[in-house]
């Protein structure tokens, strides 16, 4: 209903109502463009979520918390977890669902740890500190296998099935860990990888004067024998497969071959407002971290150095080059194919 123009009675001459006929018909044309905007403005948006042609499931948005602060550190980014609607209408965990919370997932030992104190300068010191009674036991005749990570941001390790442990630092100060597992070759070591977030839904933190910059990944592993000796390392033979990618500011950017999931001619850079970017979602296989799972189709991991990743000046890896970047055998830091948009990877190798 079109409210009253005028309360006042006036003589209705000829001008008077040739005034009265062209301010309703001026109010009613403005009405029917601002209607037309918003029409426009959502059909823009549906073609967008339509012309998407791969498998995964799309968000919208930033992601309700459900979980705030599951972890913090003085100098640490806020950490949370939270939960989003897609448009099949599927719920998904951002930035994953993750055992951080489940006592029963063992923790790892630190090999290097600002947030809990623990700055060990050397991997001896960080030996010398490490308890032998949280050695996992998959094998009881196996041998005793020690592993070395630095993962951005967080990492859970299984081997051949069983949970051996999970980063103690879910987002930053950055850290490193130790884990130790007893059990017989062949064994294969599976890893649900997580770059957390800020803005939850969206693969953002605030970074390099924007508030809503994409953060990146990256992990890298060495595993020694109980003589010290590398039998193991990060690089292009390990499987990776992401099931999280955003931010996704246009969803023609990314496309699919086979089990390749591909977003390299997705823009990247940061921006002051991210609350319509988009999210793509794949569900994880059952039974991912066995050693009979088949990653047959799945990706070879895509490597990257040092400086890609930004590790040159955080001490939980500089301290730790020895075995890192050892110079018989320099492991590689590993991903799936977009180190800065992928945010939740799965990565599987099998060791003989």
């Amino acid at each position: 209903m079109y409210p009253k123009i005028f309360s006042i009675k006036i003589k209705p001459t000829r001008m008077t109502q040739y005034f009265l006929l062209s301010a309703m018909l001026t109010f009613m044309v403005g009405c029917g463009n601002n209607t037309s905007k918003k029409s426009s403005n959502s059909s823009a948006k549906i073609t967008q979520t339509s012309s998407y042609t791969g498998t995964a499931s799309i968000t919208q948005g930033i992601a309700s918390t459900i979980n705030e602060d599951i972890y913090s550190c003085e100098r640490g980014r806020k950490t949370d977890v939270g939960a989003i609607t897609s448009t099949d209408g599927k719920k998904w965990t951002v930035p994953a669902q993750t055992n951080f919370t489940n006592v029963s997932f063992p923790f790892s030992s630190d090999l290097f740890n600002s947030c809990e104190g623990k700055k060990y300068a050397t991997p001896q010191e960080a030996l010398s500190n490490f308890d032998d009674s949280r050695i996992i036991e998959i094998d009881k005749e196996g041998e005793i296998f020690t592993a070395y990570i630095f993962a951005d941001n967080y990492f859970e390790m299984y081997v051949n099935g069983v949970a051996v442990g999970k980063d103690k630092v879910p987002f930053t100060e950055f850290n490193s860990s130790i884990i130790k597992f007893r059990v017989s070759k062949p064994f294969t070591i599976a890893m649900k990888l997580v770059d957390w977030e800020e803005h939850l839904g969206i693969g953002c933190e605030a970074n390099r004067g924007k508030s809503f910059h994409a953060g990146d990944g990256g992990m890298v592993a060495v595993i020694k024998d109980k003589n010290n000796h590398i039998i193991a390392t990060t690089n292009e033979n390990w499987k990776a497969q992401t099931f999280y990618t955003a931010p996704i500011k246009d969803l023609n950017c990314v496309s699919e071959v086979g089990n390749y999931r591909y977003s390299e001619n997705c823009d990247t850079n940061g921006s002051q407002d991210g609350t319509s970017f988009y999210a793509l979602h794949w569900e994880l296989p059952k039974e991912w971290m066995k050693a009979n799972f088949n990653d047959s189709n799945w990706p070879n991991a895509t490597t990257y150095t040092n400086q890609d990743i930004g590790v040159d000046n955080k001490s939980a890896y500089t301290n730790f080059t020895s075995i890192f970047d050892d110079t018989s055998e320099d492991a590689k830091f590993i991903w799936s194919t977009n180190v800065i948009l992928d945010n939740e990877v799965l990565v599987r190798y099998t060791i003989k």
